[in-house]
């Protein structure tokens, strides 16, 4: 398979239903990039090469991707017998005993599972840097981060090691970081898959799970794979009309769009990221859709408010649950100082706070289901700066000022989808001067992922990137 990266996941799954090629041929060439790139990338943190071909020589199932390889985000789901360290070193020796819906359903399609990307610290920033696994780095730019929280995931596909990863997404953890390293990644909505069987939700509601991939076709697959909810799941989705694959085919029609290029929280939105944004307008007009500027108003302060209210206090309940595991008391050394300051700022909070938490958060997904009454999708940057250079985002900077600052620019666009549970989505549309990845960020009407994934083949289509590939050895 030396034309292995030549594929998506549907191509190489192809190649295999027609016997032109075998999944422990496939394996073969994923294990020979991921022992070739990963050592400088640092993407692939928990190796699971035995698990893989074990599952080979068992017999896959016989799934819409069956024989592909596959990596799992370190964070949220499990596999028997392999860690689950949520990046964090108060869990670097848990290892389940069960495997999660979300790991059944990627299994099912015959994904062959080799390996787990990097996470930082229980997801909390927007660089996959953890004191446990070390630093994510960029393919496209050694120095600067992949993005988080699921840039194990988009540093591994851009770098061919896999044509899709499983990531999620609770700020802007697909998106980010399927903008910094130039993969295309789409956070579902609400609902739309399942976090079971340990959770009903994540964080309020605010998470979701999904992949990053080259190709939209992939993703549009992948989503078909594992979508719909789990056995007791306290609510789900509605269903769609039929398969996301099939709405990657179909053509979009006349949309209405609108954009902006200022963030929700205030922080500055650095000048390259605005002209992508504009300029994927201007690619948008050129396909016949309306575009006009418009603006969608967040009360800050609520906002900041709530979703540091959500996070802090979920980020606490699994760090004592841990502990109490553990059979001792939670320690501010158990975690990075940019982990214990969120959720100590949690734990203060009391449970009429977070009811108001929670409130303002549906307020404000009702707020933009009115304001997409008169657009079908709103388009801004993904990221407010262009990706950062290793270390300031770490959950162990020692100037946490300056990495509060700069976070807010990471998710000054996203964020907004994460509390009102719509779809949204960042396509690989724009390089700057210096070479860098800069997404384009849409976000869609509740429910309605069919349209972004139209629009999304409609401007991979016009604009490919599939082979526009980092400069790797």
């Amino acid at each position: 398979m030396d034309d292995y990266e030549a594929y998506d996941a549907l191509g190489l799954a192809e190649l295999v239903r027609t016997g032109e090629t075998t999944p422990t041929a496939l394996l073969d060439a994923a294990i020979e990039r991921l022992e070739k790139r990963n050592p400088a990338l640092n993407a692939v943190v928990i190796p699971m090469l035995e698990h893989a071909r074990q599952a080979i020589a068992a017999g896959l199932p016989d799934g819409p991707l069956r024989g592909v390889p596959f990596l799992l985000k370190d964070l949220h789901v499990t596999v028997p017998g392999v860690r689950t360290t949520h990046g964090s070193r108060l869990f670097a020796d848990f290892v389940p005993k069960h495997e999660s819906e979300m790991a059944a359903r990627f299994r099912r399609a015959g994904l062959v599972t080799f390996g787990k990307t990097h996470s930082p610290e229980f997801g909390l920033t927007t660089s996959s840097e953890s004191r446990l696994f070390g630093q994510t780095r960029n393919p496209w730019h050694p120095e600067r981060g992949a993005g988080g929280s699921s840039g194990g995931s988009a540093a591994a596909v851009a770098a061919g090691l896999v044509p899709a990863a499983h990531a999620t997404d609770g700020g802007g953890s697909i998106r980010v970081p399927a903008s910094c390293c130039g993969v295309f990644g789409l956070k579902p909505t609400r609902g739309r898959t399942p976090a079971g069987p340990d959770a009903g939700e994540g964080w309020s509601g605010m998470s979701a799970q999904g992949v990053v991939s080259r190709s939209v076709r992939d993703s549009a697959a992948l989503l078909d794979a594992i979508h719909g909810p789990d056995l007791g799941a306290p609510y789900a989705a509605q269903p769609p009309a039929r398969p996301f694959l099939a709405e990657a085919t179909a053509k979009p029609g006349r949309l209405r769009i609108a954009l902006q290029t200022t963030t929700w929280n205030a922080a500055p939105t650095d000048p390259r990221c605005a002209a992508a944004a504009e300029d994927a307008a201007k690619l948008c007009a050129s396909l016949g859709h309306h575009v006009e500027e418009a603006r969608f108003e967040v009360e800050l302060e609520p906002f900041r408010e709530a979703t540091g209210v959500i996070i802090g206090a979920s980020t606490r309940a699994t760090m004592e649950d841990r502990a109490r595991a553990l059979g001792r008391p939670l320690a501010p050394e158990d975690v990075e100082p940019g982990t214990w300051l969120v959720a100590s700022g949690g734990a203060a909070r009391d449970a009429v706070t977070y009811v108001r938490a929670l409130r303002t958060i549906h307020r404000l997904g009702r707020e933009l289901a009115r304001f997409l009454e008169r657009y079908d999708v709103l388009l801004t940057p993904t990221l407010a700066v262009p990706p950062v250079p290793l270390g300031v985002l770490s959950l162990s900077n020692p100037n946490p000022g300056d990495s509060i600052r700069t976070l807010f620019q990471t998710v000054g666009f996203t964020q907004l989808a994460n509390a009102t549970g719509n779809p949204a989505m960042s396509v690989p549309l724009f390089w700057d001067a210096d070479g860098l990845p800069i997404g384009s960020h849409f976000v869609g009407r509740m429910d309605d992922e069919a349209t972004l994934f139209r629009l999304a083949a409609q401007l991979e289509e016009a604009r490919p990137w599939f082979e526009r590939r980092p400069p790797l050895a």
